[in-house]
């Protein structure tokens, strides 16, 4: 039955595949080989196929060399991309510390120019109650001599009508001279009494002329601070409203977040003692509730910068970095899984330095499986963050380091495809992506 249809196949491809024969010769004899047409098609399809899968795989080949070209060259783009992103940010961030350099002189400025006005105007208002004193003591005075003036008046008016009521001419003579020298004496402490009168009145007048200036003075002084209090609550609400923002967008509560920096710092920066310019128990005054409300936000201000060092809103490295992968789920490198990378990777030459992003305590400092070389920093507000594949740790556990303080190399150890930073930050235990207290803090640092 094979052999029949071996060769009804044969005679249907008899036309195109004649039977050929394959002659071998030899010094003895001469031999051959008989290709049927099944035979010939089954070597040319063979014959086709290779062909065929050797352009298809040089096609492939071809199209990869391609695409892993545009893909290197894609790559350079982006690095060139973000390296002139990084400068920028870098540029920026200088820019904002000047201004808040700036911002923090022009305060302290102010400041002491409250303090000397709040002086004078001390000085001022204790002038003023002076002359107001001697003002009423002035009048109180007047109004004693005045008194004194009409009873003198009245004994002289009695005294003349008892001379005249007098008829006797000596004791007419006797009340006369008697009268005369009462008269004389009446005359002169009349005329002393006038001219103290007018006298009072003169020093009166003046010290109500020096009051009015004094008023004016005093307005013109409260004019000043009100213009001096307007630019130091702008200048406050514009210092500390980006470093709130800052923690916000960072997803920490700034309420519980200064309670706790306060209760750590209640000798540093703990509140201020609100000023007090009255000294007879009076309520305080306008000025005087706007200057403590300044120094409130002052304190704020200081509770916040201490508290963004404790926080790692810094960048882990200064040198020229690439990022080459972000939090999130991604194609494991090793394996092509999709794994959860907690971290953020930043790629470049070995040995490049590796700084503290936040005041802490280290916690490890050594070698920790596919981490490599790992360094963990515990912070204040339950925040941990971690450095991995390093080349050198600087550190040791239980030191306790600074914002921007190195602690370490880059490296290539550990489960790395190459040399970069592996960077994480964990709050309560659970990690959150490290970009988000990187970008929150590139409009204030």
């Amino acid at each position: 039955m094979r052999t029949r249809l071996t060769a009804r196949i044969d005679a249907i491809l008899e036309p195109w595949f004649p039977e050929r024969r394959l002659f071998l010769r030899s010094d003895s004899e001469t031999r051959f080989i008989r290709l049927r047409p099944s035979t010939q098609v089954l070597a040319f399809a063979g014959s086709a196929a290779i062909v065929a899968w050797a352009i298809v795989a040089t096609a492939v080949l071809l199209m990869d060399s391609i695409g892993s070209g545009n893909f290197r060259e894609q790559a350079r783009r982006d690095q060139h991309t973000y390296e002139n992103r990084l400068n920028l940010l870098a540029s920026e961030r200088d820019t904002r510390s000047e201004e808040a350099l700036a911002s923090q002189a022009r305060f302290n400025l102010a400041l002491n120019q409250i303090s000397d006005m709040q002086t004078e105007l001390l000085a001022s208002e204790t002038a003023r109650r002076e002359l107001e004193t001697g003002i009423e003591v002035i009048q109180t005075n007047l109004r004693k001599t005045m008194k004194q003036r009409d009873a003198v008046r009245k004994e002289l008016d009695t005294l003349q009508q008892a001379a005249t009521q007098t008829t006797p001419s000596d004791t007419l003579a006797d009340a006369g001279e008697n009268v005369s020298e009462t008269v004389d004496f009446l005359v002169s402490a009349l005329s002393d009494t006038a001219s103290e009168r007018d006298k009072i009145l003169a020093d009166a007048q003046q010290a109500l002329t020096e009051a009015d200036d004094l008023a004016f003075q005093i307005k013109l002084m409260r004019d000043q601070n009100d213009v001096i209090f307007r630019q130091l609550e702008d200048a406050m609400t514009v210092s500390v409203k980006p470093l709130d923002k800052m923690f916000r967008s960072a997803g920490l509560n700034t309420d519980s977040l200064i309670d706790q920096v306060r209760r750590s710092y209640s000798g540093q920066g703990g509140p201020l003692t609100p000023l007090s310019f009255s000294t007879s128990g009076e309520e305080p005054s306008m000025d005087t509730s706007r200057a403590n409300r300044i120094l409130n936000q002052l304190d704020a201000l200081n509770l916040y910068r201490i508290a963004a060092t404790k926080a790692p809103f810094a960048k882990p490295v200064h040198a020229a970095v690439r990022y080459t992968s972000g939090f999130g789920y991604r194609r494991d490198p090793k394996t092509g899984g999709r794994r959860l990378h907690k971290g953020s990777d930043f790629a470049g030459p070995v040995g490049t330095a590796i700084f503290s992003t936040a005041d802490g305590v280290v916690t490890h400092a050594g070698w920790l499986s596919g981490y490599g070389r790992l360094i963990k920093i515990q912070h204040e507000f339950g925040i941990e963050t971690r450095y991995a594949h390093l080349s050198k740790i600087r550190v040791k556990v239980g030191q306790r380091v600074s914002r921007g303080d190195r602690i370490g190399d880059m490296g290539n150890s550990g489960r790395s495809t190459g040399t970069h930073l592996h960077y994480e930050v964990r709050v309560g235990g659970k990690a959150v992506n490290p970009m988000i207290y990187i970008k929150a803090a590139n409009d204030v640092f």
